[in-house]
């Protein structure tokens, strides 16, 4: 079944990964900028990335027929740095007009700090001063339920906000609801370790429903797995699901929020 993976990292995958996922049905994918797993020390470093993002990826995910989108921000866990991280903000905007950029993300917290906090509500208000779309990232652990209150309270206090633009991510059993009832979008992300398995997501989808649901690999630099989305449509498959809902949740769902980008175009390959 094809498939669309809305959240993963491709900068810390090989050549291989690419081939690999468009073996298994990945016909597009969305990369959101996140931290490279030590903090970058100046603006340029940013433009640097942002080009890699713009530039690069796009041209090697095409050799393996996948779309390739992103998401330019400074991550919350480099967000400490005010000054930095305002450097970067103001950078973005030149790279808005790239041909594969959907919105602002992932942008969001990690300890739930005051600077943190700060940065976020200034990159809301990058996203609605130039009509972008925004991808949320919430805590790890301990931290989510807390981070994703504050999170969506921050949202839904500014009234410029169009929730049906924002996908939350990494949303778990407790944090799901607050998220649905909103009027956000939910993104469930499937770790060998840590946020959650497949069979966890589908216990998800069973209570919760597929609307304004999807599910992502977030594969990264750590421990992850780029091919999980498959192993949920096996899970949902062994469960009996039907074809039209687990499409529904792998291909329509992503296809559906995406189009909200003038940038986004609709794969012509979908089965």
């Amino acid at each position: 079944m094809d498939y669309i993976d809305p959240h993963i990292h491709m900068v810390s995958r090989t050549t291989d990964d690419y081939e690999t996922l468009a073996r298994m049905g990945c016909i597009a994918m969305s990369e959101p900028a996140f931290w490279a797993g030590f903090d970058r020390g100046s603006v340029e470093s940013f433009r640097d990335y942002f080009r890699q993002l713009t530039e690069f990826e796009p041209k090697r995910a095409a050799q393996f027929g996948i779309q390739h989108y992103t998401w330019l921000c400074i991550n919350a866990k480099e967000a400490e740095n005010v000054s930095l991280s305002r450097e970067v903000i103001a950078m973005i905007p030149e790279f808005l007009s790239a041909s594969n950029v959907l919105g602002i993300g992932e942008i969001g917290l990690n300890k739930n700090t005051k600077n943190e906090s700060t940065i976020f509500l200034e990159h809301v208000d990058l996203a609605v001063r130039y009509g972008q779309q925004i991808l949320i990232h919430t805590p790890h652990l301990e931290d989510k339920y807390q981070g994703t209150k504050m999170i969506v309270d921050m949202l839904v206090h500014d009234t410029r906000v169009d929730r049906s633009r924002v996908l939350v991510d990494h949303v778990e059993e407790h944090t799901i609801q607050e998220v649905l009832d909103q009027g956000f979008w939910a993104g469930m992300t499937l770790y060998p370790v840590t946020k959650c398995t497949p069979a966890r997501a589908a216990d998800m989808i069973e209570r919760f429903g597929p609307e304004r649901l999807m599910a992502n690999s977030a594969g990264d630099w750590g421990p992850s797995k780029p091919t999980a989305i498959p192993d949920l449509i096996m899970e949902l498959k062994r469960r009996g699901h039907s074809r039209q809902l687990i499409r529904k949740i792998v291909c329509e769902n992503p296809c559906e929020f995406f189009s909200q980008s003038k940038n986004f175009k609709a794969p012509s390959a979908l089965s």
